[in-house]
């Protein structure tokens, strides 16, 4: 174990800044550093590449933060698999590290980097030996592999070049690494699918008679034309987009508080806040995964069955479900594949034919979103640290107690049950919702993409007002303000 502790603290990292406090214009700059890298590097691509499978998981990409076919195509999708695992280790008791003092932390880091470059070489592997990021098939046997071996390796090297940016913006920025990039690679996107004035072959639309991707320019496009559905198509997209963002930050803000109080010194105290989502975006994050997950294995066996008859060609077909070219056409693959609800209905409107089905697919997707997350909710909350129990510890051991009461870690165990439990169920079930009702309006991007970008960005918010508001720019300050 002394090895052990020896190898971790001595692991390459980003030193620290020497201040105890950095200046706000200090980690301004940082943070834009960071920000212009990641987008640089997110439009190299991969050198060797032929076939690019992952381009289809264009959802996966933007939850990841990975662009695929480039440089960084792992994304953040290593650190934060590392850190789910040790989290739920050390959360289920089953690692127990110390992690209030200093030696702790530093041992529980240098697992996490260890765990986060393991997790690096593996999925690059995966990656590349199960055909989602390969070389081109037309290769000489002998140049694949060594093109497989080269491709592994760069995608290494962005998965730890993602490492190191991210503990940059850890100690010399805003926030983390892992919310900057997805909030950033969600909101270019968000950008992108607005307002770009480009078609899907990169040419200027106006004068080529094809449709901009931007859809504020699709609806002037079809409003000049006389395209009344067009128009209305186009601006519902954009509602979409904004209901839900309106609705995140809402929700976003909604908490319970518990007022407490300090057992020795009378007449002060603080509130407790639990926060109405009060697991985070977590459950909806791991539901989105396993969606993506299974769209991808699918993909696979589809791959790996084909033109086969047997168990495995009916399990494919049937379970897992198969694809007809972007669009899942069979098993579970299509059922937890949300459709686009708006472009049906307007469909159904100039053909007069209504496809039906569409709106049992709406349904189980939904469903699948809401009980999905309530339940990797309950889990994590049991497991991370974050029920009854657990809070009244740490309630406790600060020295706290609830006015009225006395000072009994059951007394204030019962207390939190009557709130964290329900408040675990309704907030999972409110973004739960809100996540597939952008997925089934069609929103510029996924639902779960809006509600990490609104819940990183109000943090991140939260985290400047609180530390920054002082030394920040003036016409910064007036705006926070």
């Amino acid at each position: 174990m002394p090895a052990l502790k020896n190898i971790l603290s001595n692991l390459p990292e980003i030193k620290g800044p020497a201040e105890k406090r950095l200046p706000f214009k200090e980690k301004l700059k940082w943070t834009l550093i960071i920000l212009v890298m990641f987008f640089i590097l997110s439009v190299i691509p991969l050198f060797g590449l032929g076939e690019n499978a992952l381009a289809n998981f264009q959802f996966l990409s933007v939850i990841l933060a990975a662009p695929f076919g480039s440089i960084l195509s792992l994304g953040i999708g290593p650190i934060v698999t590392a850190s789910i695992v040790l989290q739920l280790l050390q959360g289920s008791g089953i690692l127990k590290i110390n992690t209030k003092e200093h030696e702790g932390r530093v041992f529980f880091q240098g697992l996490q980097k260890v765990l986060a470059i393991f997790f690096i070489l593996f999925e690059a592997a995966i990656f590349v030996f199960m055909g989602g990021l390969a070389p081109s098939a037309s290769l000489h046997p002998a140049a694949f592999r060594n093109m497989e071996l080269l491709l592994i390796a760069q995608l290494a090297l962005g998965g730890l070049i993602v490492l190191f940016m991210d503990e940059v913006i850890s100690k010399w920025g805003f926030g983390s690494g892992i919310s900057l990039f997805i909030a950033a690679g969600v909101s270019a996107e968000i950008f992108v699918r607005a307002f770009s004035p480009l078609t899907q072959s990169g040419l200027f639309a106006f004068g080529t008679g094809q449709a901009p991707i931007g859809q504020v320019w699709v609806f002037i496009k079809s409003l000049s034309a006389g395209n009344p559905s067009g128009a209305l198509l186009a601006l519902s997209t954009i509602l979409a987009t904004i209901i839900v963002f309106g609705a995140a930050v809402y929700i976003q803000s909604m908490k319970v508080e518990i007022p407490l109080s300090f057992g020795r010194i009378r007449g002060h105290g603080i509130r407790w806040p639990l926060n109405f989502i009060y697991t985070s975006n977590i459950p909806v994050i791991l539901v989105a995964a396993f969606i993506a997950n299974l769209q991808l294995w699918s993909r696979l066996m589809q791959g790996w069955t084909e033109g086969t008859s047997g168990v495995l060609s009916w399990i494919s077909l049937h379970i897992f479900g198969q694809f007809q070219g972007n669009v899942p056409i069979s098993g579970l693959a299509r059922w937890v594949t949300s459709p686009n609800l708006i472009n049906e209905i307007f469909a159904a409107f100039s053909s007069g034919f209504f496809n039906w089905p569409v709106f049992s697919q709406a349904l189980t997707y939904a469903l699948f979103m809401i009980v999905g997350a309530v339940v990797f909710s309950i889990f994590w909350m049991q497991t991370a640290g974050m029920d009854a129990r657990s809070q009244a510890k740490n309630i406790m051991a600060s020295g706290l107690q609830i006015p009225g009461f006395r000072r009994d870690e059951r007394v204030l165990e019962r207390v939190l049950k009557r709130y964290i439990l329900p408040l675990t169920v309704m907030g999972s079930i409110s973004v739960g919702l809100l996540a597939a009702f952008a997925d089934i309006l069609g929103a510029l991007t996924s639902g779960t993409g809006i509600l990490l970008t609104v819940m990183i960005i109000y943090r991140l918010y939260e985290e400047i007002a609180q530390q920054h508001m002082m030394d920040m720019y003036p016409a910064l300050r007036k705006m926070m303000e």
